[in-house]
């Protein structure tokens, strides 16, 4: 593993640092785009691997962070009855303009503006879990515990 990070993982890097983790973003051999190659590359189970789903906010347009187990599809019935929020389908640029990093390397932290974020209750049962860290092939380990004072999220089941 390189120690060398781009520009968007030193800022997901930074912002770790600076909330008082010391937490630390890994560029990984192989890629980590999808839950499937994170959870190869990292040698962990997928349902480790702590998915960040933009999604837009059906009434207002703005971003909502889904911060999802691996294998988990997020059900927008679940989340709209536990918050009221009315979850659509965000594209690669709405994502990369609001969140400030492309699909496939968004991590829970560091956006590019405050996002609502909705947490999967589904990664409180594992001590460790990873997320992407700003590019398609960099990570950082993190307790699901740390989560919530790291994006102000809140735990929900929201599964299909």
């Amino acid at each position: 593993m390189s120690t060398e990070l781009k520009g968007s993982s030193a800022r997901v890097q930074a912002f770790l640092s600076q909330h008082g983790q010391d937490f630390l973003v890994q560029q990984m051999p192989a890629s980590t785009r999808t839950a499937v190659e994170a959870a190869d590359a990292i040698g962990c189970s997928v349902s480790q691997i702590a998915k960040s789903l933009i999604f837009k906010d059906g009434e207002t347009g703005d971003p909502i962070l889904v911060v999802a187990s691996g294998t988990n599809m997020v059900c927008t019935k679940k989340v709209k009855a536990a918050t009221g929020l009315n979850l659509k389908k965000a594209d690669a640029d709405f994502v990369r303009e609001r969140i400030g990093y492309a699909i496939g390397g968004v991590p829970p932290v560091a956006h590019n503006q405050n996002v609502t974020t909705i947490l999967d209750v589904d990664l409180q049962q594992y001590d460790a879990i990873w997320a992407a860290a700003g590019t398609p092939n960099t990570v950082f380990k993190l307790h699901a515990q740390d989560l919530p004072a790291l994006t102000n999220g809140e735990w929900i089941e929201l599964a299909k």
